[in-house]
Formats: structure tokens, sequence, C-alpha cells
């Protein structure tokens, strides 16, 4: 009788508290920062937490802004300023903004945020108009070995995982990355404007990204900068065309700065079952994005490392002394 009540009484505490942090989830109205013009993948990334959020119940509502420039330092100053203590305020990140933060000496980096989890990763594709005479990456390398500033790319902001990819190409084509004719894009509508147009050579960015345009066959899909084929993309690898570059980009979500340590466990603690949600997982098939959720203290620590290797890479393909 004993066992049983304290069974009963263990129940219903945990009862209550499931109660009350579905209670607190209902009634959380977000305000999430896209730190980037519209169509880009921090924008539908944003846009898709947006969705998964409210459909899971993990959010009352989410409401998005956006704040382009500079690949996201803008955004996170305005964030870091603006938002201290408001437990409320999240905003979208990643890769792109931890190398703008390098190369454009942002006086505000990611260590004035409150990192909570990191949700996807994606490997660049490498794109060119259908009726470009670049068939692929071979011909992409001949051409980068004959004029290497001739050869020009669109993608997202200096600094970020698409100009890191294509110095990485250059440097793996055995010509000086440093002379890269690299035009950046703050937004991923904008890029793929330019490469339709035919105004640039090559484009490169999330699959994601390129993915309508290359099934309607107004783009070549050149290569992906995955290791291996990735399933559910129709064409080959930089590697296996004798192209040695592997590199994915990840995206994340941090919180405002100066959070009590309750604040930050609800936080996380709403993002935990927004990811875990079918919504959220649905929306991940839907874009092609891989699942690398990873939360907390995981995730700071992750951060630390990835900061070193950013460094390294853009050091190596001249882009920070």
């Amino acid at each position: 009788m004993f066992e049983f009540k304290r069974f009963l009484r263990t129940a219903v505490t945990v009862a209550a508290v499931t109660a009350s942090a579905s209670a607190a989830f209902a009634q959380a109205e977000y305000k999430l920062m896209a730190p980037a013009a519209p169509g880009g993948g921090w924008d539908q990334t944003a846009r898709s937490m947006q969705q998964a959020m409210v459909a899971s119940g993990a959010a009352k509502s989410v409401q998005v802004n956006n704040v382009a420039g500079a690949g996201g330092t803008i955004g996170i100053a305005q964030f870091v300023n603006g938002s201290k203590g408001d437990p409320n305020a999240l905003m979208v990140g990643g890769f792109v903004m931890m190398g703008a933060i390098l190369t454009n000496k942002s006086p505000v980096g990611l260590d004035r945020v409150t990192p909570i989890a990191r949700l996807t990763g994606e490997y660049e594709a490498i794109v060119v108009p259908a009726n470009s005479p670049i068939k692929t990456a071979k011909d992409l390398v001949a051409a980068l070995k004959a004029d290497t500033a001739k050869v020009t790319w669109a993608g997202g902001s200096a600094g970020g995982v698409d100009h890191i990819a294509a110095g990485l190409i250059a440097k793996a084509a055995g010509v000086d990355a440093t002379k890269i004719n690299y035009v950046p894009f703050s937004g991923g509508g904008e890029a793929l404007a330019a490469v339709l147009s035919g105004q640039v050579t090559a484009g490169i960015s999330g699959y994601g990204e390129f993915e309508g345009q290359i099934k309607a066959g107004k783009l070549r899909l050149i290569g992906m900068t995955s290791a291996e084929r990735l399933p559910d993309v129709d064409g080959p690898t930089l590697k296996e065309q004798g192209v040695d570059v592997v590199i994915a980009n990840w995206r994340a979500v941090f919180a405002a700065p100066d959070l009590t340590a309750d604040q930050k466990k609800a936080t996380l603690a709403a993002i935990e079952k927004m990811a875990k949600s079918k919504e959220w997982q649905d929306i991940l098939k839907q874009k092609g994005w891989a699942d690398t959720y990873l939360a907390g203290d995981a995730f700071a620590a992750y951060l630390k490392t990835e900061n070193e290797v950013v460094s390294d890479m853009l050091r190596s393909i001249g882009l920070v002394k």
C-alpha cells in the first residue's frame, strides 16, 4: 500500500509538471530573428521553426523578422543590444555567421548570445545554368586553371560556407584561392537569380535552394560537397570527380544574452519539443535537411571547437590573416 501511494504521488507530480510545461509552451510568444534577407537558408529555417513550434505546441506564436547584412553580423549586433534578458527572443545562425564574424572583425560574436541548439546540417551544391559549357566538376576545374578570376561565383555572405567552399574548390584545383572572383549576396533568391540569368559562372549554396530549378531543367548540378552521394540528390559528389572537397553547413538557434537559469531551461525545453515533433521531422524530410540536433552545454562546446576549424579554413584561403 505504501509503495502504491508513493507511486501515485510521483505520478501526480509528473503529471502536474508536464501540464505546467505544456501550459508554459501554450503561452509563449517568441520573436525569432533571421539575420538575412528573405529566401535564404536562415530565413527558411526561421519560417520552418515558426511553423513547427506552433503546430507542435512548443509556442503559442512565433513572429519572424529579417535583419539582413554582412553575413548576419548586423543582425547579431542588433539582437545582442536589443534583447538582453528577453526569454522570448530567439535568433537563427550558423556556420555562415561564424565565418562572417571573423572576416568582418565584428565586435559582437557568438560568445555574446546564449547557445540553445544546433538543428540542421546541409551539404553544398555547385550549379551552373543549363546552357553552360561547363558540364562537370572537371570542366569547372579546367576553367579555374585557365583563368581563376574569370570564373565568377554567386553565393551567400563573404566568409560564409559558400565562400569557403568556393575557395576550397580552387585550392583543390591547384590555383591561388585568394584570387577567386566571389560575388556575395545577402539572400538566396538574389544569388539564384544571378545564376539563372547567366550573370555568374556558377552558384553555390545548399541543395534545397536550387532543387526546384535543377528539377525544372534550368540549372545543372555539377557536384555536391558530401563525402558520398546523398540518397535524395540525383547528382555526383565533387570528391568522386577528383575534387577533394567535403564541407557541410549547419544552422542553429540562439537565445538572448543574460537569461536566468530557469529561462534558459524553458527555452531549451521548447526547442527540444519542436525538434522531436513530427511536424519538424516532416519539414526536415521535405527540405532535405539532416537532423543534427545538439543542445545545451554539448552545443556550446561544439561552437568553441568549430570556431577554431572555421578560423583555420579562412586562413587557408586567404580570407583571414
